[in-house]
């Protein structure tokens, strides 16, 4: 995705506050072996960018004056109760330099699997994205959680996941990524109903 920005000179609150109205967000690009600059991005397409998890997590191109670099999401701060994107912060990347970031998880085949297909099981997804570091041309924009053979009382863990090549994820502990139980008002059920049944004999 690519992002474009302009140099900005004008610093402090009063200047923000000028920026605002004028429809634009203020913002700072960071990293690397260049100075720290600030920037100025056009706030409605900064705002509609957020809405999509790409942005979140894949390598942006950002152009600032026709040169273009390529910068990873790393902060951004929103009005407490307006559509207002107050601050965003990039962070430079270096194609040589392995790159510590967090990666959304999809999980997949949940209608298939025997916790959902045979006992209307739900599945809980604990975790919602993986802490990875990898090199900036193996960073992923999702990694794909399969839940094809998970069945109740069963938990899918970070161990089980295959990762991209060159992906390593940061959590050392074997992180619970997803689980599937029965609905407590159906194991209810079903106890009355074996109840019955040992009645009936």
């Amino acid at each position: 995705m690519k992002v474009i920005a302009f140099p900005r000179n004008e610093q402090g609150t009063g200047a923000s506050r000028r920026l605002r109205r004028a429809g634009q967000t203020p913002g700072i690009v960071y990293g690397g072996t260049a100075a720290p600059l600030n920037i100025a991005v056009d706030h409605n397409a900064l705002y509609h960018a957020l809405k999509k998890e790409t942005f979140h997590s894949s390598i942006l191109d950002l152009e600032i004056d026709g040169k273009v670099e390529q910068v990873l999401l790393r902060d951004f701060q929103v009005h407490a109760f307006k559509q207002l994107v107050l601050h965003v912060d990039f962070q430079r990347v270096d194609a040589s330099q392995k790159l510590h970031t967090k990666v959304p998880l999809h999980f997949v085949n949940a209608e298939i699997s025997p916790a959902v297909k045979l006992h209307a099981g739900i599945i809980s997804h604990v975790a919602a994205e993986l802490d990875v570091t990898c090199l900036p041309k193996n960073l992923p924009e999702f990694i794909e959680v399969d839940l094809a053979k998970l069945d109740v009382g069963q938990s899918i863990h970070l161990a089980d996941l295959k990762l991209p090549n060159g992906v390593t994820a940061v959590t050392q502990e074997n992180l619970t990524i997803a689980t599937a139980t029965v609905p407590a008002g159906q194991v209810a059920a079903e106890g009355e109903a074996a109840g019955g049944a040992e009645e009936a004999k």
